[in-house]
């Protein structure tokens, strides 16, 4: 994939109605890192991390070692 600045990108598995997303931006803030935010809230706060712990949160999902709470 190719990152562009400004482009998000929500999980494949999410559904049209999904309401507990999140969306990666992974080409509009500075090299190495990702910026993360609320689906429900495009406008609101954005978590901006390294790229590495995006892959590991990912990794983990997919694994099925992620809880809730």
């Amino acid at each position: 994939m190719t990152a562009r600045p400004n482009m998000w990108f929500k999980s494949s598995k999410s559904g049209p109605n999904c309401d507990n997303c999140v969306e990666v931006n992974f080409g509009g803030v500075v090299a190495g890192m990702a910026a993360v935010r609320d689906t429900k809230d495009r406008q609101g706060s954005v978590l901006v991390v390294d790229v590495a712990s995006v892959a590991t949160v990912g990794r983990a999902a997919a694994a099925g070692r992620l809880v809730a709470v």
